[in-house]
């Protein structure tokens, strides 16, 4: 049995994880999914300064309040950000990081550093087109996305405050990383950022590497998959 913390994806929040709830507590494991201020069923408390540091500490106050040791830390998509920032700040109650296709940034870099120069253009475009200047419009979910799951997540996505994508993360503790966990979403996709993070993982010491037959939301499309990946990941002394 485990305790798993999850830092939710962009544009994202708990309730895109409701698939996944009943097979965690079927295999007898704890599952905290905190919500980001200003996303799902915090989107009353958007405002323009928050920032990613906002987001990490939304993730830090559960771990302290709830005293959570030996944690399963699970950061998906943008939440791999918010994932690094935790377990640089809470280490020691962290016994694990597994990255779910999922950034995986060096000290000082911000999404938009990672996601390139095109993408970052398009996004900030849409920010003053769409987003009141201060907030990145959702990006489309995968194709493979059944038409069912579309309409429910789709009503319940939010823009997301542009700070978060654009403040770098600033990494501080001088202890070593706990184990890291790659976990790549395999299914081939334009403009795929997520590959960079999946080679580096396979190249550095610390890491270790997986792929799951998938596109970017296994938690999602096929969570009977992503259970028994993570499954084996968490088995793994």
């Amino acid at each position: 049995m485990a305790c798993i913390v999850l830092a939710h994806g962009a544009w994202s929040a708990a309730w895109a994880w409701k698939k996944m709830r009943p097979l965690f507590a079927a295999a007898g494991h704890e599952f905290f999914s905190p919500t980001y201020t200003g996303l799902g069923h915090r989107a009353h408390l958007a405002r323009p300064d928050i920032d990613l540091a906002t987001h990490i500490q939304d993730v830090v106050s559960v771990l302290d309040f709830e005293d959570l040791r030996d944690v399963v830390l699970l950061g998906h998509s943008y939440g791999g950000m918010v994932a690094t920032g935790v377990a640089d700040q809470a280490g020691g109650r962290i016994r694990r990081v597994i990255y779910l296709d999922a950034f995986a940034p060096s000290d000082g870099q911000s999404l938009f550093d990672l996601v390139g120069s095109k993408a970052e253009a398009n996004m900030r475009a849409g920010a003053v087109k769409e987003g009141d200047g201060w907030r990145i419009p959702i990006n489309p979910m995968p194709p493979d996305t059944a038409p069912e799951d579309l309409a429910w997540a789709s009503p319940r996505r939010r823009p997301q405050p542009i700070k978060t994508f654009e403040q770098g993360i600033r990494l501080a503790s001088k202890q070593p990383a706990p184990p890291r966990h790659y976990i790549y979403a395999k299914k081939s996709r334009p403009g795929d950022v997520f590959r960079q993070f999946g080679e580096r993982a396979r190249s550095e010491a610390g890491w270790k590497y997986y792929e799951i037959e998938a596109s970017h939301n296994p938690h999602i499309t096929c969570p009977e998959a992503l259970m028994a990946l993570l499954t084996q990941i968490m088995a793994d002394s």
